[in-house]
């Protein structure tokens, strides 16, 4: 395979299905409402019932196709608003208005879901492998020491891109000068530590000793003129899964040999699942544990990150549109570039075997 194959892993809507993603925080499911979101191209209806469980269903009547979530929540039922058939939870019709009988084939596919720390993780492919178990653990999301703001972006470009955004830290001293990276030093006096290959990913550490604190981490400190150590070790796993732990500590504090003295941490999300082949759902939160009952801090740091972000996200749809215009561009790859083409690799071939599985499953005499 090709290394512009891999780059291109995602397209002509190929997902990996069999795989845990996000669908939405459990906040934007209060108050019953129908949350109707497009997901690896299928339309899906998200709510949470009155009996406090949470519901993934096809949005989509089985009778006119009209969808769900145009429909009434009755305790943990939805019921489509245009001719009244009512669906339970598992997706099958249980009240056709004026008809006793009801078809077995009148139901809305069920998508298995899980609500945990405050995520609500969706499984897209055969139900059977829906093993909570395999739900990638981030204890800081349901710790109450750790305080932050559960935030939400929409790309405007192929989900693969942001995992290649975030894949090579470098970029912070060009893209965000001004914002989360500082200076361009970062780039040229970093480079990246304990590189790992994983299973379905890879991790990394990168070091920036001596260094003015960026504006981001300025705002939110006391001593905004003190040099510090700082440090960004995170992993990215497939799907699309960004856990990153940053620390700040004085410059020459010690930091390096595993004190924490002056230590100021963060903790760090970001998720990425298509919405379609060009568009994504981008969930993030930016964690930290110093600000006690002072909301001001995560406010703060919302506000820092969004602005940077913001700056990744132009800089990512210009890079769609073109590409788009010339889709066999072929993207050369740079030393720093390794782990990002294990990623790929890793996941063209689950994508591969995924789809190979579901091919020999459909040929006669299987």
């Amino acid at each position: 395979m090709s290394a512009n194959a891999e780059t291109q892993a995602g397209k002509g809507n190929v997902f990996l299905r069999n795989c845990w993603y996000v669908a939405a925080w459990d906040h934007e499911l209060i108050d019953g409402k129908l949350l109707r979101r497009t997901l690896l191209g299928e339309h899906v209806l998200l709510y949470r019932g009155e009996s406090g469980r949470t519901v993934a269903l096809a949005d989509r009547c089985c009778h006119r196709g009209v969808p769900l979530s145009m429909g009434r929540l009755e305790g943990d039922c939805v019921r489509c608003m245009y001719h009244g058939l009512k669906f339970d939870a598992t997706g099958k019709c249980i009240q056709i208005p004026g008809q006793d009988m009801l078809p077995a084939a009148m139901r809305a596919r069920s998508y298995p879901v899980v609500v945990k720390g405050h995520v609500v993780w969706i499984w897209m492919g055969d139900p059977a492998g829906a093993d909570p178990a395999l739900i990638i653990d981030f204890p800081y999301l349901s710790d109450p020491a750790w305080k932050g703001l559960p935030s939400y972006m929409h790309y405007q470009a192929n989900y693969l891109l942001i995992v290649d955004n975030l894949s090579d830290f470098s970029h912070l001293a060009f893209v965000h000068t001004n914002t989360l990276g500082g200076s361009e030093e970062y780039a040229y006096v970093t480079k990246p530590m304990n590189i790992e290959k994983l299973e379905r990913g890879f991790g990394m550490e990168r070091w920036h000793h001596d260094a003015e604190p960026p504006p981001f981490h300025r705002r939110v400190i006391p001593d905004k003129t003190g040099k510090l150590d700082r440090r960004n070790s995170f992993e990215m796993h497939i799907p699309g899964i960004f856990l990153m732990k940053t620390l700040f500590s004085p410059a020459g504090s010690g930091l390096t040999e595993g004190l924490d003295r002056g230590v100021r941490q963060y903790r760090n999300c970001q998720f990425m699942t298509p919405e379609t082949e060009r568009t994504t759902h981008f969930f993030w939160t930016y964690l930290n544990d110093f600000e006690g009952d002072d909301s001001t801090i995560s406010h703060s740091l919302l506000a820092s990150l969004i602005e940077g972000f913001m700056e990744d996200k132009a800089l990512i749809e210009a890079q769609q549109r073109d590409l788009e215009t010339d889709p066999d561009f072929p993207m050369l790859a740079i030393r720093a570039d390794a782990p990002l083409t294990h990623f790929r690799r890793t996941l063209t071939k689950l994508i591969a075997a995924e789809q190979g599985q579901v091919n020999a499953s459909a040929r006669p005499g299987q």
